[in-house]
C-alpha cells in the first residue's frame, strides 16, 4: 500500500517552530509516522469536523486525512491548553 503524502499549513510550521527543540523532535517524528498509518492508535476524529487530533506530549497535532489522494495535512501544531482557540 502506497504511502500517504504529508502536507503541512505554512501557520502550523510558524506554530511548530515555536515549540522547544526537544519536544519538536518527538512531534516530528509523529507527523512522519502519518505517513504510513494516517489514524494511529489514540488519535481522535473531532466531533462535528472533519479533523482528527494526536497527542505528542503536552502538544496536540490537528490534521486532516483525505484517502482517495491519499493525503494527510498538518493544520496546526499547539499547547494543549491552546488548541481549540480560534481553529
Amino acid at each position: 500500500m502506497p504511502a500517504y503524502s504529508i502536507g503541512i499549513y505554512h501557520k502550523a510550521i510558524k506554530q511548530f517552530e515555536k515549540i522547544p527543540k526537544n519536544e519538536r523532535k518527538t512531534i516530528g517524528v509523529k507527523i512522519e509516522g502519518l505517513k504510513t498509518v494516517p489514524r494511529p492508535p489514540g488519535a481522535i476524529k473531532l466531533v462535528n469536523e472533519e479533523l482528527y487530533r494526536m497527542r505528542v506530549g503536552n502538544y496536540r497535532v490537528l490534521y486532516t486525512v483525505d484517502d482517495p489522494l491519499r493525503e494527510v495535512t498538518v493544520i496546526a501544531v499547539k499547547h494543549r491548553s491552546e488548541v481549540y482557540r480560534g481553529l
